[in-house]
């Protein structure tokens, strides 16, 4: 069954393609809520960016979909005499990735050009042959003289930076780009919405569609948001890494692969009851799905969930993803599909009057 539309990937594209760094998620933002908005009920903002709908609004049980909205980027720490900017991290940003590349920089005059510099090969003897990036050598040209025009040209300490990449197909398989991790969890969560609406399924709960802020520094938004609401049950969907490309320990990363459908994550944050769901959910309506394994954490915005308000039950689903955080993340089609179609078979699972304590 095929779940993403024209106007969905338009969508996708668009949101995709806007630029969303950690901080600074309001334009993404927009974008979404004006997609979401024939499908939902009320929304409502938070101080710091996270955006979230409201299906069946005034049900006392309380169901969040979640995705986080942020992309790693970098921001400007230095600025040298001769003009050159030095960076530092915001979110787990790579710096191997760094060099040759293209950027934009989000100033107060709007977006100033700028490419990652690196010495030619020719150039790099002895010690200096095999040189490696590293967080301390990185650095960005724009043209500049020297550090007063860099200044004149609205570049300062603090302003965020973001490569140019675009979302593009790949084969007619895969969509490929910066960002997929995971403004493609937020798109998932959309479409869940849209589907309930057109196929006109009313819930017996009230469905909270959240778009959180701030997730690549510490699940922050997610950490606020799950204050606001209270939800009694959140399932969260966020990225996973693929372990079957070159250069990837398969046995020490466990077993993931594009195209093999959504991964259930088993990890101490994740309910045991609302886990049992998640698999149900996917058996009886022949999703194909995959599973892994998380040491403590799941380093997603599911931790966040969990453990706030006393403890919320919680569960995760995960997009396989090829080259998480690069400019080439990859994600197979039909796993997306699936990613949205578990979602929206989980919510018809979940009974308001059932307990999720143990015993």
């Amino acid at each position: 069954m095929q779940i993403i539309n024209t106007k969905s990937e338009e969508f996708l594209f668009q949101y995709l393609n806007n630029p969303s760094p950690t901080g600074h998620e309001a334009e993404g933002q927009k974008i979404w809520l004006e997609y979401i908005k024939p499908y939902v009920d009320e929304w409502h903002l938070d101080h710091y960016g996270t955006l979230y709908g409201v299906i069946n609004p005034g049900q006392d049980f309380r169901v969040v979909i979640e995705g986080h909205s942020d992309e790693i980027s970098w921001m400007v720490n230095y600025i040298t005499d001769d003009g050159y900017i030095y960076v530092i991290r915001n979110g787990g940003t790579d710096q191997s990735i760094a060099p040759s590349k293209r950027v934009n920089i989000h100033t107060p005059k709007g977006i100033v050009k700028g490419i990652f510099g690196w010495p030619a090969i020719h150039m790099r003897k002895g010690n200096d042959t095999n040189l490696t990036a590293t967080i301390e050598n990185i650095f960005i040209d724009i043209g500049a003289r020297d550090k007063e025009e860099v200044e004149r040209m609205g570049v300062h300490v603090g302003c965020v930076i973001t490569y140019e990449d675009e979302l593009m197909k790949l084969n007619d398989r895969y969509f490929v780009g910066r960002a997929l991790d995971n403004r493609m969890g937020g798109f998932c969560i959309a479409e869940v919405a849209r589907l309930l609406k057109e196929k006109s399924q009313k819930l017996p709960f009230t469905l909270y569609v959240v778009n959180s802020v701030q997730e690549e520094i510490g699940l922050r938004g997610a950490e606020m948001i799950a204050h606001t609401i209270k939800p009694n049950l959140a399932l969260v969907t966020d990225v996973t890494h693929d372990t079957h490309t070159p250069m990837v320990k398969t046995k020490e990363q466990g077993s993931v692969k594009c195209g093999l459908g959504p991964v259930i994550c088993y990890a101490p944050a994740v309910h045991n009851k609302l886990q049992e769901i998640l698999v149900r959910a996917a058996q009886e309506s022949n999703i194909p799905f995959q599973r892994t394994a998380a040491s403590r954490s799941t380093g997603t915005d599911t931790d966040a969930f969990a453990y706030s308000n006393g403890g919320v039950p919680s569960a995760l689903i995960s997009l396989p993803l090829r080259y998480m955080h690069t400019t080439v993340e990859s994600a197979h089609i039909e796993d997306i599909e699936n990613v949205i179609r578990l979602i929206y078979e989980v919510l018809l699972h979940i009974d308001p009057k059932a307990s999720f304590k143990y015993f």
